[in-house]
């Protein structure tokens, strides 16, 4: 599966751990930054992740900032997004099952890295459950 990674400068070191996990369970990873621990405005890389889905919705995502609720809000903004903040494997489960989100949002300030490695590789082997959520998610969605 072809993922792309994003985060602003307080999800960068996350996001690169995250990228390296991915990358060993054989994944295609593109990384759309930041490239440094400088300070930048996370709906900046929120909106190169949507225009990274946009151009090849089969992939999915991965964003990470520091309490992961910016970025969700930015990515949210883009009606083919569907971007959930997660803390748990409950959340990381049920967001690809009932929400069939295309990207998973982690919160680096809340989560240690064993977690959010374990979050993300459950978003990433979850399927849509489909049946009665497909109507809701096509409510929110552009199709």
């Amino acid at each position: 599966m072809k993922l792309f990674f994003a985060s602003d400068h307080a999800g960068l070191t996350l996001r690169r751990a995250l990228m390296e996990h991915a990358a060993s369970l054989g994944h295609d990873i593109v990384d759309l930054g930041p490239d440094s621990t400088e300070s930048v405005d996370y709906p900046d890389y929120g909106n190169k992740l949507a225009q990274a889905l946009a151009e090849q919705p089969e992939a999915h995502g991965v964003a990470v900032c520091g309490t992961g609720i910016g970025i969700s809000i930015a990515l949210n903004r883009h009606r083919h997004v569907r971007a959930a903040l997660v803390n748990d494997v409950t959340a990381a489960t049920l967001t690809r099952q009932h929400n069939n989100a295309n990207v998973v949002c982690i919160p680096a300030r809340f989560v240690d890295y064993a977690l959010a490695e374990e979050m993300v590789s459950t978003f990433l082997i979850t399927d849509f459950e489909g049946g009665r959520h497909e109507r809701r998610v096509d409510k929110i969605s552009c199709q």
